[in-house]
């Protein structure tokens, strides 16, 4: 490396160095913004659920407002985690902290589920005392009111939190978003449950805790599968199939390549890291090798992302299986 390209590297990477850290600040800016929002929705449906249910004598309203409280506290750890997941690397951290967003979605996934479990204990147990003869009291109008109320607000928390969620590649975020509309179709649930109970008269009071069961159904189901792609990304899964077609086309793409193999692909967070060993003609230099390899990183980074980990290992290719050096 000549000096003057030395000294273009040296004024380059500050800038770019400025960049990077001004996305991430964006982001995370971004994120605590509409978590706050939706964290501020939780607190008011948190208190409205609770004193509906009280008053209103509803126990899927009750539970309506536990699923609140879970929303509340996930909320917290989004705020925490994200934080700590956009930290730079360090020495003990070379591919960064993108992990912590994955903890943190596994933690939200983990409580939608006890709380879907916890619903549905509560709605079974009380579908079997009315069906051993136990009359169950009526919910009243203002438990049907407060359900009305938490589904648009809910509803609303989803698609502003979701869509920033996938503005910035946040799983922890979409997770959230999740939690959202988990907590709405937990109201809706609870909506037809006390509505047919009001209309239908006292006898059909199971309908309450009916529709708590069907609900926690949902929620059990959305939990499982946040908890199982937590999993995945905390053991260093591959990428999806389609994903890794998409690398090895970019990367075949560029001239000289002549084969490509042990290419391995994780999710790091928000982000991922591909590595790969690339077979290019042994007469190139050095230099020009650099040159290709250099170019496949910055499609690969272009297409998945500027934070994308690209680790190219050079080959030459082989003759008859073994590699000849170049006359």
């Amino acid at each position: 490396m000549d000096k003057n390209e030395r000294i273009n590297n040296e004024q380059e990477m500050p800038t770019e160095t400025k960049k990077n850290h001004s996305a991430d600040a964006d982001r995370v800016k971004e994120v605590y913004k509409v978590t706050i929002a939706g964290s501020i929705i939780n607190v008011v449906l948190l208190v409205l659920k609770f004193a509906a249910g009280l008053l209103g004598h509803s126990a899927a309203m009750i539970a309506d407002a536990i699923h609140s409280l879970t929303d509340f506290a996930t909320d917290v750890v989004v705020l925490v985690f994200v934080k700590l997941s956009n930290k730079p690397k360090d020495k003990d951290h070379d591919y960064g902290h993108g992990k912590y967003e994955t903890l943190a979605t596994a933690i939200i996934g983990i409580s939608l589920f006890v709380v879907g479990v916890m619903i549905c204990y509560s709605g079974v147990t009380k579908t079997y005392r009315a069906i051993c003869g136990e009359t169950l009291q009526q919910p009243g109008i203002v438990a049907l009111i407060a359900a009305i109320v938490s589904i648009v607000m809910k509803e609303w928390a989803y698609q502003f939190t979701v869509k920033a969620g996938k503005k910035y590649h946040s799983e922890a975020v979409v997770a959230n978003a999740w939690h959202h509309r988990s907590d709405a179709l937990s109201s809706l649930g609870t909506m037809f449950g006390i509505g047919g109970a009001i209309i239908l008269g006292e006898k059909w009071a199971v309908l309450d805790p009916l529709a708590a069961i069907i609900v926690s159904a949902f929620i059990i189901k959305a939990a499982w599968g946040l908890v199982m792609q937590s999993v995945k990304e905390l053991t260093d899964a591959s990428l999806p199939e389609t994903e890794e077609d998409e690398i090895l086309k970019i990367a075949n793409e560029e001239e000289g390549v002549g084969e490509i193999h042990n290419l391995r692909t994780r999710r790091i967070g928000n982000k991922i890291a591909i590595e790969m060993h690339v077979r290019m003609p042994g007469s190139l230099s050095l230099y020009e090798a650099h040159e290709h390899a250099t170019h496949i990183e910055t499609k690969l980074k272009q297409h998945f992302g500027t934070d994308t980990h690209v680790g190219i290992h050079l080959e030459p290719i082989k003759v008859n299986g073994k590699y000849q050096k170049p006359e």
